[in-house]
């Protein structure tokens, strides 16, 4: 009687351990090349530039529709104040981390996002003719002393500036989609939007 033999067939330990490493270089290659940490700084400012352009469409509505308007809550503060919803900010806070908005203005902090006036932007968008377009006031992504967005206002002329201050290489002054020193502001480290002629609030 004749006895069969089956081979089995498998990989050798050198060859697994040639393909983890591979596997390796390649994530290692992938993870340089891709950068998350700029991908995610990339779909955060995406995320604030769409905010702010939310934003300023529901104050121009507002403004153009509402049977009377007030830009910053009967407080006659549009003048020396600017207005956040971040916290930790003190004084001449809208200037953040260094970076120099709405000039000199005091700041006011206000963790509410409703669109009654009582909000981090002390306007009563629900004044508007069919109601407030938006539901809640958006907030930066990051939400830091270095990354907010900021509103200042004048009451006299109707006009308004919105600011947020962008982080990754991509939207940044002098990065490939330049979105701060394009946007027509005073502040070429700033994505700055609004009504106000220059805004410069």
């Amino acid at each position: 009687m004749q006895k069969s033999y089956t081979q089995r067939k498998g990989f050798t330990l050198v060859e697994l351990l040639i393909v983890i490493g591979i596997l390796a270089i390649l994530a290692t290659v992938t993870v340089l090349v891709l950068n998350p940490a700029q991908l995610f700084a990339q779909a955060r400012d995406s995320q604030g530039v769409s905010d702010l352009g939310t934003l300023n469409s529901a104050l121009a509505y507002y403004l153009s529709t509402a049977s009377t308007t007030d830009l910053d809550g009967s407080t006659t503060d549009c003048s020396t104040r600017c207005y956040v919803q971040t916290t930790g900010l003190t004084g001449n806070g809208c200037a953040g981390a260094g970076t120099a908005r709405h000039g000199a203005k005091t700041v006011t902090i206000d963790a509410d996002r409703t669109v009654d006036s009582l909000g981090w932007i002390p306007v009563y968008i629900g004044g508007a003719v069919g109601g407030s377009p938006i539901s809640v006031l958006p907030v930066d992504p990051t939400n830091t002393t270095t990354y907010f967005y900021s509103y200042a206002c004048d009451n006299t002329n109707k006009t308004y500036e919105l600011d947020a201050n962008l982080e990754s290489a991509r939207y940044i002054q002098d990065g490939s989609d330049d979105k701060e020193s394009t946007d027509g502001g005073n502040v070429p480290t700033l994505f700055e939007l609004g009504t106000d002629p220059g805004l410069d609030l």
